[in-house]
């Protein structure tokens, strides 16, 4: 799979570990910064993350800052992305299963490394459900 990576200052080191993770397991990761611990500002590696999913060069995303909300907030500002703020394996299972999430993005400063790991190995490994939630999910865009 080709996944789109990006994060603020507060979640560098764990989008290396993470990155680290997905390469290991034999993904394509394209990594949008930051590139070091100097203080950024989120929308700037959000929108481009976003718009290479949109446009078809990334599969899926991770998006990482401190509380993961303003980097989603940003992320679904655009009409095909759905990102999920997860910080359990269980809430990122029913983010892909339920809600067809297509970036998961997570709390560096409120996660444990382990957590988020397990939240990407679930967020990757559970397929969308469609049914019912289908329906849903074509409700979100306006």
């Amino acid at each position: 799979m080709r996944i789109a990576i990006g994060s603020d200052h507060a979640g560098f080191k764990l989008k290396a570990r993470i990155i680290d993770l997905l390469t290991t397991a034999g993904n394509e990761v394209e990594d949008f910064g930051c590139f070091s611990e100097e203080s950024m500002d989120y929308p700037d590696v959000a929108h481009p993350v976003c718009e290479s999913i949109e446009g078809k060069q990334n599969e899926m995303g991770i998006l990482i800052c401190g509380s993961g909300n303003g980097i989603s907030m940003t992320a679904n500002k655009h009409q095909g992305i759905r990102a999920a703020l997860c910080w359990t394996a269980e809430i990122a299972e029913l983010a892909r299963l339920h809600n067809d999430a297509n970036i998961l993005s997570l709390p560096a400063r409120f996660i444990t490394e382990e957590e988020a790991l397990n939240c990407v190995n679930t967020f990757f490994k559970t397929e969308f459900e469609g049914g019912r939630h289908q329906r849903r999910v074509d409700k979100i865009s306006c």
